[in-house]
């Protein structure tokens, strides 16, 4: 990679959008439709506090037809150069073959979903599917330029899982964006709420009933701690999914939002050079990190202006 030219391309690249799509499913239980709403609510209100070029879309207990037709929505608003995000909430089923992802009436399958998003044209997409058996629905939806995350590591894993409210919280706390730049990535986000969720069976001195995992490759069955040893996690560490503190005021700011993409493209650059550190020789690497950072702190220093 080089500098200018990745600088350059930045430039000329329009401004993209980001589409987030968040459905919440059949509780089946009071309790659980109370749940399911509310972190699809708290994920929605910590979406649309962030700014920026976000279309927030939030669905509670839809039919099918409600579903396809949303997903016709965006693919006629969305660009290649747009991002794509998909988070399920609920109850989900696996029967060895295909999942599907309880809503009222016939349930929509796994097979579908991946339809679904094979026709959205914005090019880096995000799939958060945390429910029940989730797991199974990873060797449907994994493709090229998709992360997948599962609350479930497999299919058999049917109990009603706790990881959603732990990805909503990730989107507003400040705790989940490790590298401290004002910005939650996916990766981030993934390790908080798999962190936090592994917490929770511990408190309750109870036998984890859900085990999340990250796939981003396209192959393969996702790890539950994505790393650059096993490859996983170099496009979920690259995908910014909110944005917090001096960025978000950013965002709300027309006059600074190129600097905050800016901004955004840089560190994503960082993040993917730090994965590809073993793939160079080591005064490239530092010459490259070396001149990112000094355009990183150029940056920052306009936005604080």
């Amino acid at each position: 990679m080089r500098i200018g030219a990745f600088l350059l391309g930045a430039a000329l690249s329009a401004r993209a959008a980001t589409f987030y799509v968040t459905i919440s499913g059949l509780g089946g239980e009071p309790d659980y439709e109370q749940r399911f709403k509310m972190w699809a609510d708290d994920i929605d209100t910590s979406l649309k506090r962030a700014g920026g070029d976000a279309n927030v879309i939030t669905l509670v207990a839809p039919t099918r037809e409600q579903i396809r037709a949303k997903f016709a929505d965006v693919t006629r608003q969305a660009h290649p150069d747009d991002a794509f995000v998909l988070m399920l909430i609920g109850h989900g089923t696996y029967d060895g073959v295909d999942y599907k992802f309880n809503i009222p009436g016939p349930d929509i399958t796994g097979a579908e979903l991946a339809s679904l998003l094979d026709k959205v044209p914005a090019s880096r997409q995000l799939v958060v599917n945390m429910t029940s058996c989730s797991g199974g629905s990873i060797n449907l939806l994994q493709k090229k330029n998709r992360i997948v995350i599962t609350a479930t590591k497999t299919g058999t894993e049917k109990n009603a899982t706790v990881f959603a409210r732990y990805w909503a919280d990730a989107l507003r706390d400040p705790e989940a964006d490790a590298d401290k730049n004002d910005t939650v990535s996916a990766l981030e986000a993934f390790h908080f709420a798999e962190r936090k969720t592994t917490e929770y069976f511990d408190s309750q001195k109870r036998l984890a009933t859900e085990h999340a995992v990250l796939e981003d490759t396209g192959k393969g069955d996702g790890e539950r701690n994505p790393s650059a040893d096993n490859g996983e996690g170099k496009l979920a560490a690259v995908f910014p999914m909110v944005r917090l503190g001096a960025n978000a005021a950013a965002a709300r700011d027309p006059a600074k939002r190129p600097l905050l993409e800016k901004k955004d493209q840089l560190e994503q650059a960082i993040d993917k050079l730090k994965y590809d550190k073993a793939a160079l020789p080591e005064d490239e690497y530092k010459k490259q990190l070396t001149q990112l950072l000094v355009e990183l702190a150029k940056t920052q220093e306009e936005i604080d202006k």
